[in-house]
């Protein structure tokens, strides 16, 4: 079992690492061109998106129940993401 600060190192440790990939491309391209209202709403959807998968993990016994639930976490991050970046709707 986890410790909860070492959860939460890990959590920031993933949200850093995905907001670097357009930070580091910022620098190499024009093509990429994030505010910081960008970062900031990238990074609440990445720490929202992975503290409910932790709830879901922490409050449902049954696996299948996990497995969806976390699916359709996963599916919801990924409808909102690409709506923000590139509005496919």
């Amino acid at each position: 079992m986890f410790n909860f600060s070492k959860r939460i190192t890990t959590f920031i440790v993933i949200v850093i690492a995905v907001l670097s990939i357009p930070l580091l491309a910022m620098q190499f391209t024009n093509e990429v061109n994030w505010t910081l209202f960008d970062f900031l709403i990238a990074g609440f959807l990445l720490i929202t998106t992975l503290t409910l998968i932790e709830i879901t993990l922490l409050i449902f016994k049954n696996k299948t129940l996990k497995i969806t639930t976390f699916f359709v976490i996963l599916f919801l991050f990924l409808l909102i993401w690409g709506e923000l970046s590139v509005g496919i709707f």
